[in-house]
């Protein structure tokens, strides 16, 4: 019995990781596309029109969220259901209710948006180049709901591989170099909103196709009674309704400092604070890898009631986010001010000291919110996640109401620091309270002790290497080597995190 536990733990492990090379690879191309599409935007046009983007994206995210109607996470769990019972019944009426709602929702938000694209931009934000973004994005709403129901079908299915093209690389390629082209072109500022738009389009059209071919099985009849139906309507709306909520107030959360900044001071700070968010918002990258498959994986398990095993891979992935994450953490801490210059330039650096305030909070939040999120939305707690992240708002717009107005951008970074650090414990006991899960090892401690050492060697560095593009290289390189010697050195692995390197080992190494 102990035999089969640990067997169907390395499996899914093994998946995990798996699965996390195919992400990785995704991630990293979409990341270098993602912050190149910012760069070029922030050094050719400035800190206002990028306070301009911002804004606009910022309201083109809410608009599409609430119009989705948290159809794609209930998408998500449902066919997870379903699927692992090959009920292809349910699948196919869950696709076709889905898919007919979120068709009519979107087209009324493109509606919306669209002509109430200069009352927002002139009467709140007091900046008219912000009508021309809002009424090229109204365009893409439908485009993006539609994809994010089709991404979080293909994401039930554990096409990963797919998944991860269609949503991090092939968007952001598409954005990054029509970018390049409409400004060769001399299409000037309007190419912003143009070339996101096109990437949408791209993505919707690939994840459609893909669907149509790979994934027919769930088009067409479902042949299910109307009690059954109605049934089966009401459990996924009761789902799925807070879950809109919880996205669009989610993103409120995430952009109530940049309406915050829009509206106590000015763009140009908003394009300054935009900065810092993505350069901390790095710290999910590793989360990322893993939490993909995470959500499908355990729900499937939970169906058969494996609860000894969702508790293994939640302990075993939050330790390997944290351990992950904590270099990286360190190196943004340390050194905000050099990157932003090498990356974004000198006119950005008055964010040095709100990246380093996000970082803290942002690395707390990726250590204890991800897996104790994905624990409470297994067992279905979607009213909890809305009220977890509405008090979080609440709280997070009367910090920005106070320390906005004072502080500018740095009381906008403070506000959301605090904000995280109380979401992350909160939801952290909230899955222990409900999964009886707490995805923490002991060794954990252990690594943040052992990280002290070489952290103080960095700092004794910087006060006497000058720090420029090839410095901190070099210093990332010897903090890292310093880092993983140590780990070895005073025993942090388990055997489950030797079993996975031996796995990657044979997989990866011994092929060359």
């Amino acid at each position: 019995m102990k035999e089969n536990k640990e067997e169907e733990l390395n499996k899914g492990l093994k998946l995990l990781v798996g699965s996390s090379f195919i992400v990785f690879i995704g991630l990293f191309l979409s990341k270098i596309f993602f912050y190149a599409y910012r760069l070029v935007i922030a050094r050719f046009f400035g800190p206002e029109a990028y306070g301009v983007f911002s804004l606009a994206l910022s309201l083109l995210l809410l608009f599409t969220l609430f119009f989705t109607f948290g159809f794609d996470r209930g998408v998500l769990r449902f066919i997870s259901l379903y699927k692992e019972k090959e009920d292809k019944r349910k699948v196919r009426y869950l696709v076709s209710f889905s898919t007919k709602i979120t068709f009519f929702s979107g087209i009324l938000a493109a509606i919306i948006l669209y002509f109430l694209a200069e009352t927002i931009s002139i009467k709140i934000f007091h900046n008219s180049d912000l009508v021309i973004f809002l009424k090229i994005f109204s365009f893409t709403i439908p485009l993006t709901i539609f994809s994010n129901i089709l991404l979080s079908i293909i994401r039930a299915y554990e096409k990963i591989f797919w998944y991860s093209f269609f949503l991090n690389i092939l968007q952001n390629v598409l954005k990054f170099s029509s970018l390049i082209l409409l400004i060769f072109l001399g299409v000037k500022l309007n190419s912003v909103p143009i070339s996101y738009s096109i990437g949408i389009f791209g993505m919707f059209l690939a994840s459609y196709f893909f669907c149509r071919v790979y994934l027919s099985d769930i088009f067409g009849r479902h042949d299910l009674k109307l009690k059954e139906a109605s049934k089966m309507k009401r459990e996924f709306l009761a789902y799925s309704w807070p879950l809109m909520l919880f996205g669009v107030i989610n993103t409120i959360l995430f952009w109530i400092d940049s309406f915050s900044i829009g509206f106590f001071r000015n763009t140009s700070e908003v394009g300054l604070y935009n900065v810092a968010v993505p350069l901390a918002a790095l710290l999910g990258f590793f989360p990322e890898l893993f939490i993909q498959l995470f959500f499908p994986l355990i729900t499937k398990e939970y169906s058969k009631k494996n609860i000894p095993l969702i508790k293994e891979l939640s302990k075993q992935l939050g330790k390997w986010i944290f351990m992950l994450n904590l270099p990286l953490f360190i190196i943004l801490f340390l050194f905000p001010g050099a990157i932003i210059n090498i990356l974004f330039g000198k006119e950005y650096i008055l964010a040095e000291n709100s990246l380093r305030i996000l970082s803290l909070g942002t690395f707390v939040a990726t250590s204890t919110i991800y897996i104790s999120d994905n624990l409470l939305a297994m067992k279905g707690k979607s009213k909890l996640i809305l009220a977890n992240i509405l008090i979080a708002a609440i709280i997070n717009i009367l910090l920005d109401i106070f320390l906005v107005p004072k502080y500018g951008i740095n009381g906008a970074a403070i506000a959301t620091a605090i904000v995280h650090i109380l979401l992350g414990f909160a939801i952290l006991f909230e899955a222990k309270y409900y999964s009886s899960i707490v995805p923490v090892r002991r060794k954990m401690f252990k690594i943040l002790f052992i990280s002290l050492i070489p952290t103080i060697l960095l700092i004794f560095l910087r006060k006497i290497i000058p720090i420029n593009l090839i410095s901190i290289v070099l210093l990332g390189i010897l903090f890292l080597f310093l880092y993983i010697l140590l780990i070895f050195i005073t025993n942090c692995l388990d055997k489950n995190d030797f079993m996975i390197l031996k796995s990657i080992r044979r997989k990866y190494l011994l092929k060359q």
